[in-house]
C-alpha cells in the first residue's frame, strides 16, 4: 500500500466526510450520472427543497459539486472521479452481481 501525503488524508477524510449521509449519497448517486434541477432533484431522494439545500452547500464548500443557473432554475452536477470511484466501489459491496448472489 502507498503511503499518502498528510494533505490527501485530509481531502480523503473531508470527502467522506460529505459522503457518509444517505440522503447525500442518493443525491450523489444521481448527480454524479447527470445534471439535475433543485426541484427534480429533491422530488427525486425525498428530500424538501430546504433539505436538499443544505445538503448541496456542504457539498459545493468542498468543491465536489458544480451549480448552474438557468433563470430561476439552478442545475447541479458532479464531475468528481473521486466519487465516482467511491459510488462504484460501495454499489459493489452492498449491491453483489446477482451471479454473486446466486453462487452464496
Amino acid at each position: 500500500m502507498t503511503k499518502l501525503p498528510a494533505l490527501e488524508f485530509e481531502q480523503a477524510a473531508d470527502l467522506l466526510s460529505v459522503m457518509a449521509n444517505g440522503a447525500r449519497l442518493r443525491v450523489f448517486n444521481l448527480i454524479v450520472a447527470r445534471e439535475w434541477d433543485v426541484s427534480s432533484l429533491a422530488k427525486e431522494v425525498g428530500l424538501s427543497q430546504s433539505a436538499l439545500s443544505q445538503h448541496l452547500k456542504k457539498m459545493r464548500d468542498l468543491k465536489i459539486v458544480t451549480a448552474r443557473r438557468d433563470a430561476q432554475t439552478i442545475y447541479y452536477s458532479c464531475q468528481s472521479d473521486a466519487v465516482a470511484q467511491v459510488l462504484t466501489t460501495l454499489h459493489t459491496i452492498f449491491m453483489p452481481s446477482k451471479e454473486h448472489s446466486k453462487a452464496a
